[in-house]
């Protein structure tokens, strides 16, 4: 059986510029650069969440071409106005080949990806949509010596719990457990969209993204 970690939590923007700000009014901290996926155009802002989670803000990158296939956190679907969003999360494996396979859900092709000095491999739906709408996490394995997290500069910030609301709580918990995730996870029943809430301590108290 698979044994999966959250990796980490991915907030969609319209703008860098506008998730980072999102992410400063909510949690009292800014993200810092990360860097550009060249194959997807797009690019991100961090901020560690523990020696092995960590937040993404991604968006499209205005600076480069649009990539000739659909983006990744289903981007092209994002309104220029849209307001910055936590989408879905990230789950970390060993072995993503056996982890997807083991999946209940279909969770995309695997493709090798990479930031500057990072490659890993990820779990990408062809036509860039979120599976279970962000209820169901992409598979990631890193192909790295440290968990990027520990590149980042440490605020004092860590992941309490991540609530995962769906109108189909038993297929995402199906799902969790086909995966064997490994962490403070828990999923409720929605009556209407797709939700997700983290919880985050800071050293000004408990936040909610």
């Amino acid at each position: 059986m698979p044994h999966c970690h959250i990796d980490h939590i991915a907030i969609t923007a319209p703008t860098l510029e506008a998730g980072a700000a999102y992410v400063r009014e909510a949690l009292g901290v800014s993200p810092q650069p990360g860097g550009e996926h060249v194959r997807m155009g797009t690019h991100n802002v961090l901020l560690r969440l523990g020696d092995s989670v960590y937040l993404e803000v991604i968006a499209a990158n205005p600076a480069v071409p649009a990539p000739s296939r659909p983006r990744w956190f289903a981007l092209d679907t994002l309104a220029p106005d849209a307001s910055p969003t936590l989408t879905t999360w990230v789950a970390r494996t060993d072995d993503i080949h056996a982890a997807a396979a083991a999946a209940t859900e279909p969770l995309g092709e695997i493709e090798p990806m990479s930031r500057g000095a990072l490659d890993w491999l990820i779990t990408i739906p062809a036509d860039g949509a979120l599976p279970l709408n962000g209820a169901a996490p992409a598979l990631i394995e890193w192909h790295t010596e440290a968990h990027p997290a520990t590149r980042l500069t440490d605020h004092g910030l860590s992941l309490v719990k991540l609530e995962l609301f769906h109108p189909e709580p038993e297929r995402v918990s199906r799902l969790l457990r086909s995966l064997g995730i490994d962490g403070p996870v828990s999923v409720a029943k929605s009556v209407v969209a797709v939700r997700l809430v983290a919880h985050i301590d800071t050293p000004l108290g408990l936040r909610r993204l």
